[in-house]
């Protein structure tokens, strides 16, 4: 077993598509499956029912996956630890951040981090809150970026910038008229949702529970995974959301939306480490220049 062999797994394990798997990878399609059944052969296991023409994780595909993450974070964390011993010349950093924090608080901090070094290779990647701090406690991400406080065993989380969430409607919906609201009128309103697991979902949650609601109260005909697409059904005029503040600030100055007169509720952004795994230079680097920012710096 090799640990390519594991990081193709992984790919299509993930993905559950030969095709997709191997775009990512940037291998032939047949070369994949033949790493798969290579794997498969020689520990005579089946890791995939093969259903169709598609392929879908079985019950030992999904123990071995999560043996097979392990592996490869350890890999990444030796890797790290070699890589320490030429400074900040060479090396790779992997960041994952919820989507709001990386729609646009994290590009300038990439780019000024790329221009200091620029030997480091930056992988980053994209998911909702609890998807970051997954990947964060698995070690597939060293550092994470969230809009939400996570309590997991063995993650450490410090606050580094905060936020606003602001209520967005259509111009023509009925709180586009700037008179005052409060949380007890959201059940007036239809709510279009980012998904659970989301940082902005539990900050909506978190809304209602200061005036004694709950989501079953609203109506909320959608739960969609991602900004772009929850503030594309608000700007057709389906309902109302809350939305971060600089995420709608180009729609709000274009008059596509239109901010209600709510007060806006604080949101801070965190850091994510792992208190126990290899702590690579390249992210320390990367934290003390995110804290030198100051932590009370608004998002």
């Amino acid at each position: 077993m090799t640990l390519e062999q594991l990081r193709i797994f992984v790919e299509v394990a993930t993905r559950q598509h030969i095709t997709q798997a191997a775009a990512h990878l940037n291998m032939t399609q047949s070369a994949v499956s033949a790493a798969i059944t290579a794997l498969e052969s020689r520990h005579h296991v089946a890791l995939f029912d093969r259903v169709g023409r598609s392929i879908v994780l079985n019950q030992t595909g999904r123990v071995f996956l999560k043996e097979a993450q392990a592996v490869l974070a350890s890999a990444r964390a030796a890797e790290a630890a070699l890589m320490d011993l030429s400074g900040l010349v060479h090396g790779e950093l992997s960041i994952m951040a919820s989507q709001t924090v990386a729609g646009y608080w994290l590009a300038p901090r990439l780019a000024d981090y790329r221009n200091l070094y620029p030997g480091i290779a930056l992988k980053v990647l994209i998911g909702n809150t609890e998807e970051v701090t997954d990947a964060v406690a698995e070690g597939r991400a060293e550092i994470g970026l969230i809009e939400w406080p996570q309590e997991r065993r063995s993650l450490s989380a410090r606050r580094i910038a905060t936020d606003e969430m602001i209520v967005i409607v259509a111009p023509g919906h009925p709180w586009a008229d700037g008179k005052p609201l409060t949380v007890d009128d959201f059940p007036k309103t239809a709510w279009i949702l980012r998904e659970t697991g989301s940082g902005t979902r539990r900050a909506f949650e978190s809304l209602l529970e200061t005036a004694g609601l709950t989501a079953a109260a609203l109506d909320i005909p959608m739960s969609l995974p991602g900004n772009e697409t929850v503030i594309g059904i608000v700007e057709a005029g389906l309902g109302a959301t809350l939305m971060s503040r600089s995420i709608a600030a180009p729609f709000l100055r274009a008059g596509t939306l239109k901010e209600a007169n709510i007060p806006p509720l604080p949101r801070p952004f965190f850091l994510l480490r792992h208190q126990e795994r290899y702590r690579s230079k390249a992210a320390d680097t990367f934290d003390a220049m995110i804290s030198a920012t100051g932590s009370d710096e608004q998002g």
